[in-house]
């Protein structure tokens, strides 16, 4: 596999420096991409590096992660017109250690081959580094001039920007990140570096910084930062981020997050996100514009993220939670739900509280629907539409208005799913 021309036609190539082809035909290449530490969690955000670390291993060559604990107690301003939270030591190891188990399902670490992928921690070598140290070995090496005309750092000081201005220590962001390919170059021969199309001027510093410092040459290769079509920012919700981690974002909203794609966001996104071949994909196009109702393209994306981020089981599981609100979910399936994916799929509906007490006894149905809470607006009215066949408790259709509804029909202890009809639904919570 051609690294370059896989990630051309994926669109996932913004800029490259000359002579990175060249150099990827001509032997096993190391390349690293920096993930920021700050959290115990990927969001899909991160996914486009990781992505082109997927790529660049199945192409044969060697990937590098570099978890940021150093930078990520300095701040990128690399797109950014504050200052970021700075964290302690204990909590990026912590973050590393959560982030390199979710990176292992997308990177092989445990191969005995050549081109096994690695986990690297800037701190590790930056920790010892004093400040003379730094403006000996690496500040005399680079002019204020280059530093100055960075977008990023233009960006920051321009007062018109409305920006609070750049700080010594951001200033010199792009030295200490330059520094981490010095020392990857040096170390493990790496020589190319990787990032989104923000990341351009810090990654060239470094490969500067190899050239005048180590009489070395190295490439910067970026990718386009990815939006919606609708130009706001992919990867957020009105929630807030898009996690990998399913404590934070459940498997049923993530899979719900890339169903619910636009067709123009799909068609790029399946590029990207997946490792399906051109030939497929090609396919799943042509095949979408000749049914785009079916949402084929949208299905196939979804299942595909989410089985590589999660598990087919997650998979399987998420689309029964969505067959739940049209009509083809069953009482055990709500049962196999946990409590996140619950609320998830039930966002929204209606709910009434009751108390724990009063089930263990049982309550008639006609009094939970229309007395205990405000399903029906009358007993008559919800005696008829159970006449009716019109009303179910836990997807189960109640036949009776005499039935009881006591503590044992309670969806994980608490929880009670009242169906009106075929698409409303309410929600009783016991207390």
């Amino acid at each position: 596999m051609n690294f370059v021309e896989e990630l051309t036609w994926r669109g996932m190539i913004h800029d490259m420096m000359p002579g990175l082809e060249e150099q990827l035909k001509k032997e096993l290449t190391s390349a690293y991409v920096g993930i920021d530490p700050t959290a115990d969690s990927l969001h899909i955000g991160h996914l486009v590096g990781v992505m082109m670390l997927k790529h660049f291993q199945l192409a044969g060559h060697k990937p590098i992660v570099l978890v940021g604990g150093a930078t990520g107690m300095i701040g990128d301003p690399s797109g950014k017109s504050q200052e970021r939270n700075l964290l302690d030591e204990s909590t990026l190891r912590h973050n590393q250690e959560c982030l390199k188990v979710q990176i292992s399902k997308f990177l092989d670490f445990d191969t005995t081959a050549e081109n096994r992928a690695e986990m690297v921690n800037n701190y590790d070598w930056m920790k010892d580094f004093s400040f003379l140290n730094f403006i000996r070995d690496i500040g005399k090496h680079i002019t204020v001039n280059y530093m100055m005309a960075k977008d990023s750092v233009k960006k920051r000081l321009d007062p018109d920007s409305g920006a609070a201005g750049m700080s010594f220590t951001e200033f010199t962001y792009q030295l200490v990140q330059g520094t981490d390919f010095l020392h990857l170059y040096e170390t493990k021969n790496c020589k190319l570096q990787m990032g989104g199309s923000d990341q351009w001027g810090n990654i060239t510093t470094g490969t500067e910084l190899i050239r005048r410092k180590a009489g070395g040459e190295a490439y910067a290769l970026t990718c386009p930062l990815i939006k919606k079509a609708d130009g706001t920012k992919f990867g957020k919700t009105e929630s807030g981020n898009v996690w990998l981690d399913p404590l934070r974002t459940s498997p049923y909203q993530f899979y719900q997050f890339w169903l619910n794609t636009s067709d123009i966001d799909a068609e790029k996104y399946i590029r990207i996100f997946t490792i399906l071949s051109r030939q497929t994909i090609d396919q799943l196009i042509e095949d979408h514009k000749q049914s785009p109702h079916l949402r084929q393209l949208q299905k196939v994306l979804a299942k595909e993220v989410t089985c590589m981020v999660h598990s087919e089981a997650d998979y399987n599981l998420a689309i029964e939670a969505s067959e739940i609100l049209f009509g083809k979910g069953t009482e055990e399936t709500l049962r196999k739900l946990d409590e996140p994916t619950f609320l998830s799929v039930f966002e929204g509906v209606p709910q009434f509280e009751i108390s724990k007490e009063e089930l263990h006894s049982g309550i008639n149905c006609i009094d939970l629907l229309a007395d205990k809470t405000a399903v029906f607006g009358s007993k008559g009215e919800a005696r008829r539409t159970i006449a009716g066949g019109g009303v179910a408790l836990n997807k189960v259709r109640i036949d009776s208005p005499d039935e009881r509804i006591q503590s044992s029909h309670l969806i994980g202890g608490k929880y009670l799913l009242l169906q009106k009809g075929k698409k409303n639904y309410f929600l009783v919570v016991a207390v």
